[in-house]
């Protein structure tokens, strides 16, 4: 057995099965005993290297010519910055920013990099861009929010960090604003007591959110950065946090859990959320969420490489299917139009394409090009290249390798079973 540390996710693996087709999706019930992988969790007390992973030989047979990649995602370009593992990444028009353990934002532009800024505290696990400020959360437990120079080019400014000095203080004097820490102690509810995880943000609601290693989910107001609620969300570190569909925030922690939230109005101001539902229950941590608001659909990864998703029916959550396509833990994902991303310890992006009966998912492509685990994705709109016809997205994928790839992907790439037979 051996246990590895993935930036904010803790995994302990022991050797698993060969893995069927990734071209197959499963409709069967998710469980802690339904996936051969279940000697995995994830959590962030270990300190142990994420290197200390080796590939198993076995793997899906797929074609790796030139017309195989070209046809089912295109590399076109691959970013290096000068130091650090890629643990963040966010896109703002023709804007790419990356997060690393060497505490440097770095922005880049047409593929190249434009500028950096420096936040000298704690490695950046997580970035959100939102009303023209960037907010970065990083290992220290603090949300950092920064806005380009109105009159200097390529400088960005601190302008605030979450939560606010004065809101801290003032909390400070009463013994109410006071919760139980780690080691029994008592600290101050409105901040985070362990690494931020991540972040998302709901701009309509004017609100961000922010998961961290302390087991809580934190709401803060995006005009005054004001924490207005804090929950005791998971029983370990909070790992995904994404807004849904219908004023629904969906949870993923560590504990092997993804919880549901409804947010709603108090006396018709101050927000509250509540527990809905819990969609899964199991003993592999979840790793990863993302949302098609579209299609009002959920996806989870967890450290089993499984893929889980739900779908919103007329009176509940139901659950769809699993998606079965790597061998080691899926670390993060991105959903955009009908595809979805996966990307894995495993060194690969799965793409999966939502057919329209909507159970059933298809791969159209594993992206291999890194030489360390996926750690993140964001994806956008090919703009120049996309039509009504067939809608083209650029996906970057950030890893432990220290480097960012950029692909271009199409909805109507056909599958993988269909390239096989035409090469």
């Amino acid at each position: 057995m051996m246990t590895i540390i993935l930036a904010n996710t803790r995994v302990v693996a022991t050797a698993v099965p060969p893995l069927p087709q990734p071209n197959m999706t499963s409709a069967a019930p998710s469980s802690g005993n339904s996936s051969p992988y279940n000697n995995y969790h994830f959590s962030p007390w270990n300190n142990s290297s994420p290197w200390t992973i080796q590939r198993p030989n076995h793997h899906p047979p797929l074609d790796q010519s030139r017309e195989h990649i070209s046809n089912n995602g295109l590399i076109i370009g691959s970013l290096v910055p000068k130091q650090g593992h890629i643990y963040s990444l966010a896109t703002c028009g023709d804007l790419l920013y990356t997060g690393s353990d060497s505490t440097n934002i770095r922005v880049w532009k047409d593929l190249k990099e434009f500028t950096d800024f420096k936040s000298n505290n704690g490695l950046v696990k997580a970035i959100i861009v939102a009303n023209g400020k960037i907010f970065t959360g990083h290992q220290d437990g603090k949300i950092r929010v920064w806005k380009p120079s109105r009159f200097r080019k390529k400088v960005y400014k601190r302008v605030g960090s979450l939560p606010t000095t004065s809101d801290y203080f003032k909390t400070s004097i009463n013994p109410k604003n006071y919760v139980e820490g780690r080691k029994h102690r008592n600290v101050q509810g409105i901040k985070h007591h362990g690494a931020i995880s991540c972040m998302a943000v709901d701009v309509n609601g004017g609100l961000l959110y922010s998961g961290s290693w302390d087991k809580t989910l934190k709401v803060w107001r995006l005009s005054d950065f004001k924490c207005i609620e804090s929950i005791n969300a998971h029983n370990d570190a909070v790992n995904s946090v994404v807004v849904g569909f219908e004023g629904m925030i969906f949870t993923g922690s560590a504990d092997g859990t993804v919880k549901a939230w409804r947010r709603e109005l108090v006396a018709g101001k101050s927000t509250h959320h509540v527990l809905v539902d819990t969609l899964l229950k199991q003993a592999n941590g979840v790793t990863s969420l993302a949302v098609n608001r579209k299609a009002a659909a959920v996806y989870a990864g967890s450290s089993d490489g499984l893929v889980n998703f739900w779908e919103r029916e007329k009176h509940s959550i139901s659950h769809g299917g699993l998606l079965r396509g790597h061998k080691f833990a899926v670390l993060c994902l991105a959903a955009a139009g009908n595809l979805v991303f996966s990307g894995s310890a495993d060194k690969s992006i799965c793409v999966w394409r939502r057919e329209e009966a909507g159970v059933h998912h298809t791969c159209i492509s594993v992206l291999n090009g890194h030489s360390g685990p996926v750690k993140c994705l964001a994806v956008e709109e090919d703009d120049g290249d996309s039509d009504d016809s067939d809608r083209r997205w650029r996906l970057y994928s950030g890893s432990l390798d220290k480097s960012v790839m950029v692909w271009r992907v199409s909805e109507n790439a056909p599958n993988l079973k269909k390239l096989e037979e035409i090469h």
